[in-house]
């Protein structure tokens, strides 16, 4: 039998407790000493000073995803699936609603039970509709990570009418979640993802969102070997250029690449790599380009989404100019409804938009600097 397929617990870490201590303890330390080191309005730098317009876009996108969620706990869309249902998700997270009784617990619950029951319960997979299945793992991935211990799992099934067989804990899904993840990248001569668990290639957008569940995960408690994350920052590695930009594959541009270089950025943020050369290309790069607006159509808010994060986890002054800008951009663009429209459907737009403005809040863990 081979590595990552053994039991379903075999990725649960049994010092987490000491772990959350220790994790605890140097996130204090770092806090303060970062706290120290930008001396800026703690208001700003913990989110507690969270403008009314975001708190408004906020709160109408999530009475949109309220009421168009379907009875099953998925969302009419052209790209449903597991990585759309995680998305929502983690939107009704992001602003600090209780998940187990505030107003979106139900919608909550129902999701989680909808990505959990259309996983598949021997490889761990997590698909939707599409040739990019693996994005719908990753950020499913990401989802059930923030949903782990923050959600009560005895409430989790309560008044279903799922059968016990076809039930598990949001621990178990994500431990299958991981096991498919690392299998396939264990299978990937690049040590990275595309589109299936079988791609023999890889690229940096199916890679990133991948590698960000793992991470996810990793933060939550789930154990995985260190050696799968450098691989996959190797890739990253491999992918950024000379001058900073991150391609889409090794040896292939495809343009210079905002959207895939705060990716990069990103994840090698989380993944504790702030002191590479590439890191720093890449995270200048961004910097010197956000003004720019010219994404294509279809990718604008998954260009959001990564420029938010990678921006605040490189330079928080920056992120503060490009934040105000996107917020009054964002208010344009949110329908009548409370929705935003995108080729990928209303649901995924939508979420997207409020988990780029989610940093306003900084609440969920995978937002920690």
């Amino acid at each position: 039998m081979k590595k990552y397929e053994n039991s379903l617990g075999f990725l649960m870490h049994k010092h987490a407790p000491i772990i959350g201590v220790s994790i605890f303890l140097m996130l204090f330390i770092t806090l303060t000493i970062e706290l120290e080191t930008y001396a800026q309005d703690p208001t700003i730098r913990y989110g507690t000073g969270v403008p009314p317009a975001v708190r408004s876009i906020n709160d109408r996108s999530l009475r949109y995803l309220a009421n168009t969620q379907l009875e099953d706990g998925s969302w009419p869309s052209g790209q449903n699936g597991a990585g759309i249902t995680g998305i929502c998700v983690m939107a009704f997270m992001a602003s600090g609603e209780d998940p187990d009784y505030g107003p979106y617990a139900t919608h909550i619950r129902k999701a989680l039970r909808n990505m959990i029951i259309n996983q598949n319960p021997k490889t761990g997979y997590m698909t939707g509709y599409g040739h990019g299945s693996m994005y719908h793992h990753g950020f499913a991935m990401l989802a059930l990570s923030e949903a782990y211990g923050a959600v009560n799992e005895e409430l989790l099934w309560k008044g279903s009418e799922t059968p016990a067989n076809r039930r598990r804990t949001i621990g178990e899904a994500l431990e299958l979640a991981v096991r498919c993840a690392l299998t396939a990248q264990e299978k990937n001569p690049w040590g990275a993802w595309r589109y299936s668990p079988g791609s023999q290639d890889a690229d940096t957008t199916v890679a990133g969102t991948v590698l960000m569940g793992i991470l996810g995960a990793r933060n939550a408690g789930i154990e995985v070997p260190n050696e799968a994350i450098d691989k996959a920052l190797t890739f990253f590695q491999t992918c950024t250029m000379r001058g900073g930009s991150v391609s889409y594959q090794p040896m292939s541009s495809h343009g210079d690449g905002l959207t895939r270089t705060a990716i990069g950025t990103l994840v090698y943020a989380i993944g504790k790599r702030k002191d590479t050369p590439e890191y720093k290309s890449a995270s200048e790069f961004i910097k010197r380009r956000m003004d720019q607006n010219n994404v294509r159509s279809g990718y604008t808010f998954y260009n959001l989404y990564y420029m938010a994060q990678a921006l605040f986890q490189s330079d928080l002054k920056a992120w503060q100019v490009w934040n105000q800008r996107i917020i009054e951009r964002l208010q344009g663009m949110q329908q009548e409804d409370g929705s935003f429209t995108s080729s990928y459907g209303s649901a995924y737009s939508t979420g997207m938009a409020v988990l780029t403005l989610a940093l306003n809040y900084r609440l969920l863990p995978i937002y920690e600097r």
